[in-house]
This record gives C-alpha cells, structure tokens and sequence, in this order.
C-alpha cells in the first residue's frame, strides 16, 4: 500500500536509509534526509507491506511548479529487486502527471542508481563528480515526454 508520508514514519524512515549506507548513499547524506524530512517534504510517500515501510521516495517542484523532481527513494535491501521501487516510482509520476502545471519531471540520482530510473523512462542529461559525497557522483536524469 502507498501512502502519505507522516512525520511519525521519520524514524522508520531512517532506519530505511541506513541499511542502504554506504552501498548507496553516504554517511553524510543522513543530515541531508533529517533536513528534507523536517523541512523540505512536499509530496513524500512510503510504501508498506504486512504493516512495516519497506520503500520511501518524495516529489518537490521548483520553477514555480513546472519542474516536478523525483526525491529521495529508498527500498529496504531485503524487499530491493522486488518491483517496489518501480511501483513507488511510476505512482508518482502518474501523481505528477495529474498536475498540469508541471512540463518536465527529472531525477538526481547517482551512478549507483541511474540504471534503475532508466528502466522506468529516465534519460541521463549531466554527470557531476563527487557531487552528493566522495565516491557519489549526480547523475541528473529526465523522464522521457510520451510515457
């Protein structure tokens, strides 16, 4: 089941991200995810199964509403390879899609992920390296227009 993320989900949450540290986020990232919890969520999900949050992942918009970003996803290690990822992900962009305002959806992921947003209609504009941390290049992606 998706569902709306709740501040009291925060510490499950970070619990999510730590077991994906450092395969694919760095140490450093956790202040990142505190702050974007606490004062940056938009439209953040979670996804749970059996009663327990098994996948996470938000959506932000900037230039006055016409660029929707894919934030932050997070898929427990045991649940990755599953499809919920791919189910997280394609939800909101059919949430996003309900937005007229919004003319292009990007992800800024990193080489660790990249392939997984390519799979779901993502195609890859910029590489930064080093940019998230050392060794977590960004790898900005926008969603193909017609899917």
């Amino acid at each position: 089941m998706i569902r709306p993320y709740h501040p009291s989900d925060k510490n499950e949450l970070l619990v999510l991200l730590k077991a994906n540290t450092p395969e694919y986020f760095a140490p450093s990232e956790e202040n990142d995810f505190i702050d974007y919890l606490e004062k940056e969520v938009e439209d953040y999900f979670v996804l749970e199964e059996n009663g327990k949050i098994v996948g996470c992942g938000g959506i932000n918009y900037w230039e006055n509403g016409t660029v929707a970003r894919i934030s932050w996803d997070i898929v427990h290690p045991d649940q990755q390879g599953k499809g919920i990822g791919k189910k997280l992900t394609l939800f909101r962009i059919e949430e996003i899609k309900k937005n007229q305002t919004v003319q292009s959806i990007i992800v800024r992921t990193s080489q660790l992920a990249f392939r997984f947003y390519e799979k779901v209609g993502f195609e890859l504009e910029k590489i930064e390296k080093d940019y998230w941390a050392k060794g977590f290049d960004l790898y900005e992606m926008r969603y193909k227009t017609g899917n």
